[in-house]
């Protein structure tokens, strides 16, 4: 029993040291905090832009970054990657043309696919829905669409 007593005693003035201690270690590298303190903006200049593909292997993103490029002001990297520069090409295209009315924002929400839809149905093979949803019609479409550029 006086050594289960003991041991109590030694556990807890050990665990009070490292408590202090950890206390003390915390407020010395309260120093260092400020250099940390902004760590999202590094995070956003680095984050990847988001790419949506739609089924398109790279080689027939890159045939459609091309197209871009050559008729509707694409100034990024031919790289097989459909990101925000790239749509937001395409939406300007889809804009004069295709009755887009979004924002030339770069993202592939439901109106973008809608006159990417429009524009696929007049000469790609789209028979499906104008609904908004790039479903496996819309995909196919899209990869004849890149095929014939």
């Amino acid at each position: 029993m006086q050594t289960n007593i003991f041991t109590r005693t030694v556990l807890a003035a050990a665990t009070t040291v490292a408590l202090a201690a950890g206390g003390l270690a915390a407020a010395g590298t309260g120093y260092a905090a400020p250099a940390a303190a902004h760590p999202a903006a590094a995070t956003r200049a680095v984050s990847p832009q988001a790419v949506d593909n739609l089924g398109l292997s790279a080689a027939q993103a890159k045939k459609v970054q091309r197209w871009l490029k050559a008729y509707w002001g694409y100034t990024g990297a031919i790289d097989g990657r459909l990101g925000t520069g790239s749509w937001q090409a395409f939406q300007r295209c889809l804009k004069k043309y295709w009755g887009y009315t979004g924002p030339i924002d770069g993202k592939v929400g439901g109106g973008t696919v809608k006159a990417l839809q429009r524009l696929l149905k007049d000469g790609w093979g789209y028979t499906g829905a104008i609904d908004g949803i790039a479903g496996s019609g819309t995909k196919a479409a899209f990869k004849r669409f890149a095929d014939g550029h």
